[in-house]
Formats: structure tokens, sequence, C-alpha cells
């Protein structure tokens, strides 16, 4: 009996799984306005009814698809991470720029609509969980965690969520400013080259 119910846990995650994939699919190739739930179930395979046992609406397998979004972000972030072989260098620092600049300006179809006046709320829902898990994985990340900020503040957290949101937002509205204005405004209000600094003389 456990064994079956392990193995119908295990099929209800991998459908609800190809759904969020379909969604995300069409969300690229056509948008998120023309793409409707019938749209989503063709291209999978399945019934509406089957789409709504997993979903309650479109919005919720929108959001389901935002999660993977962050989740891809968090992946390259991870990838840096295990990439950094010192705590804080320049190289690193154009490294996450680029990576942020991926996340944000990718070229497809939804993510352009993500811009929009239409999806404005939904926009910032994805901004303030992109910035949510970002700031959380950042304050574990060894880069911080020697400068003035990981030693002294307690509010490395809020620290990171209000740089992720001031990057994204300038980002958004200035994408052809220089990697190293980004970069300047990182090690100052983390101060990184303090801490680099400490850390040879000691």
């Amino acid at each position: 009996m456990a064994t079956r119910e392990v193995l119908r846990s295990n099929d209800t995650a991998k459908r609800s799984a190809e759904i969020v994939v379909a969604a995300r699919e069409l969300y690229e190739e056509k948008g998120l306005a023309r793409t409707s739930i019938q749209d989503i179930t063709n291209h999978v395979g399945v019934t509406r009814s089957l789409f709504y046992h997993y979903f309650q609406n479109k919005e919720e397998v929108t959001s389901a698809v935002l999660d993977q979004y962050i989740t891809d972000f968090l992946e390259a972030m991870q990838h840096w991470h295990e990439s950094q072989t010192a705590l804080a260098t320049d190289e690193s620092l154009h490294s996450m720029v680029k990576i942020m600049r991926m996340v944000l300006f990718e070229k497809n179809t939804f993510r352009m609509a993500l811009s929009t006046q239409e999806n404005a709320a939904l926009y910032l829902d994805f901004l303030n969980r992109f910035a949510a898990q970002g700031a959380e994985f950042m304050v574990t990340h060894p880069m911080v965690e020697q400068t003035k900020y990981g030693e002294q503040s307690d509010h490395l957290y809020e620290t990171f969520y209000v740089l992720i949101v001031g990057l994204v937002s300038y980002l958004r509205s200035h994408p052809d400013v220089e990697d190293e204005v980004l970069i300047d405004v990182v090690t100052r209000m983390l101060n990184i080259e303090q801490a680099e600094e400490a850390r040879e003389l000691a």
C-alpha cells in the first residue's frame, strides 16, 4: 500500500511538472496573454479537468513558471559560487552581473511581457520573490563573510534584498549601463574593498 502511494505521488508531481513546462514553453513562444489554458492542455496532452486537478487557474500555473525562473537563477548563482576561488574579485563580480543581465534580458516573449503595464502586479510579485530568494542565497555566500556587513550588520538579508531590487529596477530602466558602474555600487554597499584590504593586511 505504501509503495502504491509513493508511485501515485511521483506520478502527480511528474504530471504537474509537465504542465508547468508546457506553460513556460508556450509563454516564451506566444506570450502570456495569448496563451490559454486550452493551449496548455493541448500542448502537454491532458484534459482541462486534469489541469484543474493540479492548478486552480492560469494565475497559479503562471506562479509556478515564475518559480522555475527563480530556480534557474539560483542554480546559476550556485554554479557561480562553486567556481569562486577568492572572496571577491573583479572577475567574480563581473560574472555575477552577467548572470543578472541574463535573468532579466534573455530574449523571450514571456519575459518581455512581464515589463508591460498590464502585468505590473505579476512583475512585482516576481521581483519580490526573486529578491527574497536571492538575498537568502547571498547571506550564506562566502563572498560576504569577511565584508564589513558580514562581520557587523544584523541586517544582511535586508541589505541584499534592497540591493537586488535596486539593481533589477535600475537595469530594467538603464539596460545600457556599464558593468563597472554596477560593480562599483555593489562594492560600496557591501564594503568589499575594505574587507579585501583588511584580509591582505592580516
